[in-house]
């Protein structure tokens, strides 16, 4: 039987951070116990140019909220764009990547359901950086995710 979990505030800056694999930072701001397993929220912080390669979530739907910057989504053949403000979905099972396309660091809301998504970045912190590709796909594929390509190219159309 789940025990309930009570509301919860999370202020600015607090948060379990890591590193993200690429070269940016994660906060996460609830996570599967907090939720009782329904969602997890991570704010990214992505430098430009920056962003993970192609990959599926077998088990998340997940939403990205573009709390600061200019943000282009690759979601199955769609290409998303969103800045300050904007919201694009990638739901389970499509193949997805994003990338910074703004001059400044970038700020992403990310809201995965159900929860678990932060299991991913607390394992893929522990590696070396740059991180060894075997051991990140191994980490990948214990957290429900098979990547499927390379990041985004500037040169890629949107």
């Amino acid at each position: 039987m789940s025990k309930f979990m009570g509301p919860f505030a999370v202020q600015a800056g607090e948060g379990a951070k890591y590193a993200t694999p690429t070269s940016g930072s994660v906060i996460v701001k609830a996570d599967t116990v907090q939720t009782n397993g329904s969602l997890t929220v991570l704010e990214l912080l992505i430098p430009p140019n920056d962003g993970p390669p192609a990959h599926t979530h077998l088990r998340e739907d997940e939403v990205w909220y573009v709390v600061d910057g200019d943000f282009r989504f690759k979601a199955g053949d769609a290409m998303l764009r969103a800045s300050t403000g904007g919201l694009a979905f990638g739901p389970r099972g499509v193949p997805h990547a994003f990338q910074n396309v703004g001059d400044s660091v970038g700020r992403l809301l990310v809201i995965t359901t159900p929860a678990g998504l932060e299991r991913f970045f607390e394992q893929s912190d522990e590696l070396s950086r740059p991180p060894d590709p075997e051991e990140l796909a191994a980490i990948a594929y214990a957290t429900w995710i098979e990547f499927s390509g390379l990041p985004l190219a500037l040169s890629d159309p949107l």
